[in-house]
């Protein structure tokens, strides 16, 4: 054989065996990479071959799958009350993907979970069709209908807790999606995957704002500031601060006080201060107290840290700051920033003696024939002395009883509560966010937490406040929660 002749035989060789190679490594060592590769086609169709698990809420499903045509995939996912209660299923979609519950646990849900295997086995020698597992939420009916009703015609979020577990019994943000319309693979779902995500964008519909939106928590951030005071040992509830108001800011020549009760906020006890929401008291007992000090404080709420639900929540945060921010930052203010969820834990926290709970919505997996998996309730930390949650306590009752949180009454019920009216836009021109924070107690069963934010209303701007906006939707969500109780 001649040379070139050589030359090309040795190339050929070197190409069977790079084949050869390559044909073993894609069919033994990445096997079963690409069995389960997301974009391959045969997994996508064997997803879709078989009714979907559901999510539960009170023993009912509000999910459920449904035949489709013209399409080999076989089902798709459908929701009860979607818009209602997307902020908790998420979406489970053919063209789209998947989130929240209905992404975590997919593999529950479709059956191809490793814990699953038995039923898979069992299912395969009998002749019967893969069966998913379900999701059993710890969420409410009554509390998810109370607060979507309330949110109506409004863009804002509601997050109910069980102080006691942290169980997660309510969670709304509006404006919202129906996942039903998205779930498929049609034009149809395309077209209204762009209303939501491009025609509304300014809306943003499929934003979770109670998890995913921070805010400034304004007013409400005052519970925390005042539970440095106590910790700190040099406040008590009825003892006069000495504080004048209006207050200068350090380093600053503005005053900050309420100039419809400065008269009344002048040198007054922190009760009256809560029940009035007097800035100066809180700026200057934020200064007072210190950034470092404010820090840890709000940190011990659950601040500066994300929150697993086991959806994950972004981070509130209580920023490091001079003086003056930090000042502004005690009465939630500045860059102060929280979600609805974290106002939720503060005030969860502050009803259950100072024990935060770690908020959750899953109560268990269950199998097609067992539980999979039973969570439970998960201390965080003592956020604040139980002495120091009874004198926040009687201070948010006494906002609730004659302060600025009057319409959160409830006959034969002990509420607390705290109002909040956060600034926001370039020089404050923009209409401000609506909060309210509370807790109620009756003499059965557990206490219920609540946080509600409105952040955007077509109320006139002298006509929006906290107590005015919010503290309703918050009545009707814990009157929910407590009658189901009774």
């Amino acid at each position: 054989m001649n040379k070139p002749l050589r030359r090309v035989a040795i190339f050929c060789g070197l190409l069977m065996l790079a084949l050869m190679v390559r044909a073993n490594w894609v069919q033994f060592v990445q096997a079963d990479e690409l069995q389960s590769h997301k974009d391959n086609r045969r997994v996508q169709i064997e997803r879709y071959a078989h009714p979907r698990g559901n999510i539960i809420v009170e023993g009912k499903a509000i999910t459920g799958s449904v035949e489709t045509t013209g399409s080999d995939f076989n089902y798709k996912r459908v929701y009860k009350n979607g818009q209602m209660w997307a902020p908790v299923t998420g979406r489970s979609s053919q063209a789209f993907g998947g989130t929240q519950l209905e992404e975590i646990y997919d593999g529950i849900l479709t059956g191809n979970d490793d814990r699953l295997f038995f039923n898979r086995t069992v299912d395969m020698l009998t002749g019967k069709p893969r069966e998913g597992g379900s999701v059993v939420t710890t969420l409410s009916n009554a509390a998810q209908k109370a607060a979507f009703d309330g949110l109506q015609g409004k863009k804002g979020s509601v997050v109910a807790l069980n102080p006691e577990t942290g169980a997660i019994l309510a969670m709304v943000s509006t404006p919202s999606y129906d996942p039903s319309k998205i779930a498929g693979n049609s034009q149809n779902d395309t077209k209204h995957w762009v209303e939501y995500t491009e025609k509304n964008k300014d809306e943003d519909p499929m934003l979770n704002r109670a998890i995913r939106q921070t805010y400034a928590p304004g007013s409400t951030f005052k519970v925390i500031t005042a539970a440095a005071a106590l910790e700190s040992g040099k406040y008590d509830v009825d003892k006069k601060t000495g504080i004048e108001s209006p207050y200068q800011l350090p380093q600053s020549t503005n005053k900050l006080g309420n100039s419809a009760y400065d008269r009344l906020c002048d040198d007054a006890t922190l009760r009256r201060a809560m029940e009035l929401s007097c800035n100066a008291t809180f700026a200057a007992i934020s200064d007072d107290v210190g950034n470092e000090e404010m820090i840890k404080q709000a940190e011990k709420f659950g601040f500066n840290s994300e929150v697993f639900t086991p959806v994950r929540a972004v981070s509130s945060v209580y920023p490091e700051d001079n003086r003056p921010q930090n000042a502004m930052a005690g009465i939630g203010q500045a860059s102060n920033r929280a979600t609805p969820l974290q106002m939720a834990m503060v005030t969860a926290a502050i009803a259950n003696d100072g024990k935060l709970m770690k908020p959750y919505m899953v109560d268990r997996l269950e199998g097609p024939r067992s539980t999979v998996e039973q969570f439970k309730p998960e201390e965080m930390g003592q956020a604040v002395s139980p002495e120091t949650a009874r004198k926040l306590q009687e201070m948010m009752e006494s906002v609730v009883e004659k302060g600025t949180g009057s319409r959160a009454k409830i006959p034969g019920v002990t509420v607390g509560g705290k109002t909040g009216t956060a600034q926001r836009g370039e020089e404050n021109k923009a209409n401000p966010y609506a909060w309210f924070i509370s807790y109620a107690k009756s003499g059965n069963g557990s206490p219920v937490a609540v946080a509600v934010i409105v952040e955007d209303s077509d109320a006139a701007r002298g006509d929006i406040s906290g107590g005015g906006l919010a503290a309703p939707i918050a009545v009707d969500v814990m009157k929910a929660i407590l009658d189901g109780k009774r």
